[in-house]
């Protein structure tokens, strides 16, 4: 029961690298091709944290692949 409330207390501390990259201004890198996916592995102390998010991400951003190449082109 102890491992399911630090699971479920993870998950939700992690949130959407996804969602948060692309609405919360100053998180993301601007406009890019999987911006959840490098918001989840950038370089911070929560790093251990998000990357349960990142399968999430990887499948949301993929999702939304469309949307980011008509504003792309990108570096």
């Amino acid at each position: 029961m102890k491992a399911v409330i630090i699971v479920l207390i993870s998950l939700m501390l992690s949130g959407c690298g996804s969602i948060i990259s692309r609405t919360v201004p100053g998180q993301g890198h601007g406009n890019q091709y999987y911006p959840g996916v490098q918001w989840d592995l950038r370089d911070s102390p929560w790093r251990y944290v998000t990357v349960i998010d990142l399968p999430f991400s990887l499948i949301f951003d993929t999702l939304l692949l469309p949307v980011d190449a008509s504003h792309g082109p990108y570096d």
